[in-house]
Order: structure tokens, then C-alpha cells, then sequence
């Protein structure tokens, strides 16, 4: 496989593997009740980052507590919250 179709190839299965997200709120604090600052909540009661494509790297919590912002691949298949899609 060649570089082009590698990248295309990856991008497809980040695009399925982030379909999977229930928009809980659950990976960005919402369980702690500690949320990102960043984490907002829509009308219809989802979750979204209001800086999604630059959430990766250091923020900071409600209470002011920083944490470092990963990719959920990156937490998968440790993850701590059960009934997350990504949870196995």
C-alpha cells in the first residue's frame, strides 16, 4: 500500500472509530463533575468540545486543574467508563 492510500486508509478508520462517540461527556470530566472548560452541552443534551480540532495538549478543568487532552485511541481499551461506545 502505498503513502497516499496508508493516510486515506487512516483517516477512514478515525473517522469510524470517532462515529462510535455517544457524546456523553463522560472522557472530558462529566462523570467527575470536574469538566474541561472546553466541554460544552447542545440542545439536544450532547456533548461537544468547543475546540475539538485543537483539543490535543494541555487545558484546564472547571475547578482549574489541568490535564493533558489525548486522543481516545490513545486511552482505548482502558477506558473507565462503562457504557461508552468505546468501552470493551
Amino acid at each position: 500500500m502505498d503513502k497516499p492510500e496508508y493516510l486515506k486508509k487512516q483517516e477512514k478508520e478515525q473517522k469510524e472509530y470517532e462515529a462510535r462517540c455517544k457524546r456523553c461527556g463522560a472522557c472530558c470530566g462529566m462523570k467527575d463533575n470536574d469538566p474541561c472548560l472546553n466541554l460544552r452541552k447542545d440542545g439536544g443534551g450532547k456533548y461537544y468540545c468547543d475546540v475539538y480540532e485543537n483539543r490535543i495538549g494541555m487545558h484546564k478543568t472547571v475547578s482549574g486543574k489541568e490535564f493533558a487532552c489525548v486522543p481516545i485511541r490513545d486511552l482505548y481499551p482502558n477506558l473507565p467508563f462503562k457504557g461508552c461506545a468505546y468501552y470493551k
